[in-house]
C-alpha cells in the first residue's frame, strides 16, 4: 500500500488543499473560498479531494490563518506557519530559490533564503492594499471581470499611476482617473502595477532581494502583475503552475516528515464549533478559544497564563 499526505492551507479569503505521494506528485488538489467559515470550507474541500485505490493517508498538515482551528479538526500531525509551509513547498521544486514573492486574498509576505534556509522575512497584514482582494473589489468598481484583469492589462500602452499605499486613496484615485477618461486597459494595468509598487514599499522594503525569485498565491495567476514585477525587478520571476497551492503543498511534505499514522477524512458528520469568553483571571482579560467535537471539549488556547488554562 502507497503512502499519501494531505496538505491544508486556510486563508481568510481561500482555502487550499494538495494529496501527495511520497515522491511529492500531487494526487488530487483543489482551491476553493473561505467565505468567512473555515470550519464549513475544510469540509466542502475535503469531499473534492480523493485518494486513489491503493494510497493510504499518512499524514495532514495545516497552515495558514485557521492553521490550529483545522488541525485540531482534522487530527494533523503537523501545524505550521505559512512562513515555514511556503518556504519548504518551494524549496522542493526550486532548490536554489533565494526569495520568494507571496500575495494573497488578504495579506502578502516576502521569504528571503540563502541556501535553503530562511534568513529574513515580512509579513503585510494590516491593510488590504495591493492583494488580491483589493484587487477584486476595484475590478468590480470598473466593471471588468477579474480573471481577464491580466490580459486586459498586457493591452495597455500608457498604465496611469494610481497611488496605491492605502485602499480609500487608491479607490478615490481609481474614480478620479476613470472620470478623466482614461482607458480601461490603462488603468487596469496601472493597478497591476500599483500593486507591485506597493508590495515592494511595504512588505520589501529594506529587503534586498536575490535571484532567482519565485512569486507565489493567487494573484501571481495575474499576467499583469508578473509583468511588472519583471519589470520593476529587471529579471523574470518564476511562477509555478502550482504557485497558488504552494503553502499546502509545502504543509504536506512537512507532514510526511512527522509521525506517520493511517488517518481518516470521514468528518462530514462530525459538528465541530468554537466558542470563546473572555477570561477575568488577571488583567491580561485573554480571549480564551474553546473547540467543540460533537459538544465535547478537545482543545483551547488564548491564555497568557495559567489561571486561563480552566476551560469551564
Amino acid at each position: 500500500m502507497n503512502k499519501c499526505y494531505l496538505g491544508v492551507d486556510i486563508g481568510s479569503i481561500s482555502t487550499k488543499g494538495v494529496i501527495i505521494d511520497e515522491k511529492f506528485n500531487i494526487l488530487s488538489s483543489n482551491y476553493i473560498w473561505t467565505l468567512g467559515n473555515p470550519i464549513d470550507a475544510v469540509k466542502k474541500l475535503i469531499s473534492t479531494l480523493s485518494i486513489p485505490e491503493n494510497y493510504k493517508l499518512c499524514g495532514i498538515g495545516t497552515t495558514g490563518s485557521a492553521r490550529k482551528l483545522i488541525g485540531l479538526m482534522l487530527g494533523a500531525n503537523v501545524v505550521k506557519n505559512e512562513i515555514m509551509a511556503h518556504a519548504v513547498g518551494t524549496l522542493s521544486f526550486y532548490k536554489n530559490a533565494r526569495t520568494i514573492l507571496e500575495i494573497g486574498g488578504q495579506d502578502s509576505k516576502i521569504i528571503i533564503l540563502n541556501n535553503g534556509v530562511i534568513t529574513d522575512y515580512a509579513m503585510n497584514t494590516l491593510c488590504a492594499a495591493g492583494t488580491g482582494s483589493f484587487l477584486s473589489s476595484q475590478s468590480k468598481r470598473i466593471g471588468v471581470d477579474i480573471n481577464d484583469f491580466g490580459e486586459m492589462a498586457l493591452k495597455s500602452k500608457n498604465p496611469v499611476k494610481i497611488a496605491a499605499r492605502c485602499t480609500v486613496f487608491a479607490e478615490s484615485d481609481l474614480i478620479h482617473k476613470a472620470q478623466l477618461g482614461y482607458k480601461k486597459e490603462d488603468i487596469v494595468a496601472g493597478l497591476c502595477k500599483s500593486v507591485v509598487l506597493n508590495y515592494l514599499n511595504n512588505v520589501g522594503k529594506g529587503k534586498k532581494i536575490f535571484e532567482p525569485i519565485v512569486f507565489q498565491g493567487g494573484v501571481s495567476k495575474n499576467k499583469g502583475v508578473v509583468k511588472y514585477f519583471n519589470e520593476v525587478l529587471n529579471t523574470n520571476v518564476i511562477v509555478d503552475d502550482n504557485s497558488h497551492l504552494m503553502g499546502a503543498i509545502g504543509i504536506a511534505i512537512l507532514s510526511s516528515q512527522g509521525e506517520s499514522k493511517e488517518l481518516s477524512l470521514n468528518i462530514n458528520d462530525i459538528k465541530f464549533e468554537t466558542k470563546g469568553f473572555e477570561c477575568k483571571g488577571c488583567s491580561n482579560n485573554c480571549e480564551i478559544v474553546k473547540i467543540f467535537k460533537d459538544d465535547k471539549l478537545i482543545d483551547s488556547f488564548g491564555n497568557k497564563c495559567e489561571k486561563g488554562v480552566k476551560l469551564k
